[in-house]
């Protein structure tokens, strides 16, 4: 077991164990040439014997299949280290909580929720299956996803990976977990349908909270809870079909149902059989008049359509600068989708740049397409909401300096124009836009424009501390980044502001209450990231000074 403290490779820093297995140990480390944390994964060799030679070379298979792989929802292999005794394996760091310690915490989950996050698994699983030769996980369940802060989802665990390879009969290992493990995965060769029934006993598990491990006779979602759609029972069931063939055969077919399950319900179908006859009479006379030009732009549309599919979900880019390109490309063949300029920022983010540069390069798709990403609707407004918390956390000039100032008046108006629209159940993250809306106008009327002349009155400040208080009271679900990020937000807020809020006869104990809340709040969240521990402790360290010095100001107030 490698000691705390120890450097290895002159550059990785071990700072606290996190997961361990049979002969590997996981640890937290700190890469100290690029101030970056990771998980390495320590695999000693032990020579005890052909077996434990076996589990060494097939974690260390698990780490040479995963280095080649590029898809948001892996992790990433970066480094692999030997010593002749130790095998070391540096990859993304995850910060999160698995499904499965969310569905025993906070017990069944919504449906829309679940989906969400199978689409983003169907997504994942797909990259998978595309690859030369195929990669079939073969352990799908909750224990193996892990739920990032933001909401999006990694799979972990690649340990029983396996390459699909058409020759071979049988798969020669029997391994999976009881009852998420399809019937073939323990007689016959696994391929991308054993994943698909893994995933839908994964949906069933955090649908029902019936757990299959436990070997209860399978039954559909809504017998156990008939508050669920026909939609989602009908796919789950598809999915677990004993027999590979009456399954989905490929994550794209699972995910277009996925995002369409009112099209399988037995309502639907029946409108769909009323309709056909005079369908097929309209489609008949359409054809005969007109099949050349049906053809050819038939054909064009379904081109188009695979193309940015390849572009969006497949892509295997290896570089900021390619999956950039890939983007880029996607855009210019739907330039009215909101997807691909979503995953543009998603990329920067992930790097943590977003500088000039990026921005009058993202800006320029932006705004040359605007009019169209307009008309669709909430995914518009989700994505104003993501550019301007890239420009409000994110964005520095060139050198890479920035100022507050600049973050501040770049990402007011994405959170002006969700604000200032007619919906108020517009997009997901309405309260929070709102709340950094207040803030960035408050900042950029009173305290940035060197040409203020009006002083903030008491209801101004009000209404500003009312929606941030009832923004921080529903942020528990959040992720801690965003969370210390709105707690820091209000700290130095109440901090710059306490004489003018005393002047204007703001009542003392609201600020203090506020303050007290989000110092709370912010102590009691385990973090590990580095950028999160930085913020925890800096609301930490001036959270007694600046109440001090808020208490000053109103008794001088007072004088």
């Amino acid at each position: 077991m490698t000691a705390i403290g120890t450097i290895i490779d002159g550059k990785y820093e071990i700072l606290t164990e996190i997961g361990r297995g049979g002969m590997s140990v996981v640890y937290l480390a700190m890469d100290t040439h690029l101030n970056k944390q990771w998980a390495v994964k320590e695999i000693r060799r032990t020579g005890g014997g052909p077996n434990d030679e076996i589990i060494v070379n097939s974690l260390l298979a698990e780490a040479n299949m995963m280095k080649r792989l590029d898809h948001p929802a892996l992790p990433r292999i970066v480094d692999i280290i030997e010593n002749g005794t130790t095998i070391y394996v540096v990859m993304d760091y995850i910060e999160g909580e698995s499904l499965d310690k969310i569905l025993k915490e906070y017990g069944i989950q919504q449906e829309q929720v679940v989906i969400n996050w199978a689409k983003q698994l169907c997504d994942a699983l797909s990259y998978l299956h595309s690859q030369r030769p195929p990669i079939i996980y073969r352990d799908m369940k909750p224990a193996n996803v892990m739920l990032k802060p933001e909401g999006n989802i990694k799979i972990i665990d690649f340990g029983i990976a396996r390459e699909y390879k058409e020759q071979n009969l049988a798969d020669t290992t029997v391994l999976g977990t009881r009852g998420y493990a399809p019937p073939e995965q323990y007689s016959s060769q696994t391929d991308a349908r054993s994943d698909i029934y893994a995933l839908g006993m994964t949906m069933h598990h955090l649908l029902t909270g019936v757990d299959p491990r436990a070997g209860e006779a399978y039954a559909p979602v809504r017998m156990w809870n008939p508050e669920l759609s026909e939609g989602i029972e009908k796919i789950i069931d598809k999915c677990v079909e004993p027999a590979a063939e009456n399954r989905y055969q490929s994550c794209q077919e699972l995910l277009y149902d996925l995002e369409h399950p009112e099209l399988i319900t037995s309502n639907y179908k029946k409108k769909q059989k009323r309709k056909l006859v005079a369908f097929i009479i309209t489609m008949s006379l359409a054809i005969l008049f007109g099949i050349g030009g049906i053809v050819t732009n038939r054909i064009a549309a379904n081109m188009n359509l695979n193309d940015y599919d390849v572009l969006i979900a497949t892509s295997t880019a290896t570089s900021l600068e390619n999956k950039i390109a890939n983007y880029k490309s996607a855009i210019e063949i739907f330039p009215e989708r909101t997807e691909p300029y979503s995953m543009i920022l998603q990329a920067y983010e992930d790097e943590g740049v977003f500088s000039k540069k990026e921005n009058d390069e993202f800006l320029a798709l932006y705004n040359a397409n605007k009019e169209l990403l307009m008309a669709s609707g909430e995914e518009y407004y989700n994505l104003n909401y993501k550019i301007g918390m890239m420009y409000f956390n994110y964005y520095t000039d060139e050198d890479g300096t920035y100022s507050y100032a600049t973050r501040v008046q770049k990402a007011h108006p994405f959170f002006t124009e969700n604000y200032e629209a007619e919906s108020t159940e517009l997009y997901n993250n309405k309260e929070m836009s709102d709340c950094y809306y207040q803030i960035c106008s408050f900042y950029k009327k009173f305290i940035l424009s060197a040409a203020t002349v009006e002083e903030p009155s008491k209801s101004n400040y009000e209404d500003l501390l009312n929606t941030i208080q009832q923004t921080v009271a529903i942020m528990d679900d959040a992720g801690a980044y965003d969370r210390l990020l709105l707690y820091n937000s209000t700290v130095m807020l109440l901090y710059d502001q306490r004489g003018s809020m005393a002047q204007a006869n703001v009542e003392e104990q609201k600020v203090l209450e506020i303050l007290d809340d989000v110092a709370e709040k912010a102590d009691g969240l385990v973090v590990q990231k580095e950028q999160s521990m930085k913020l925890q402790q800096e609301i930490a360290d001036c959270y007694e000074d600046y109440r001090g010095a808020i208490r000053r100001a109103y008794k001088n107030k007072e004088r």
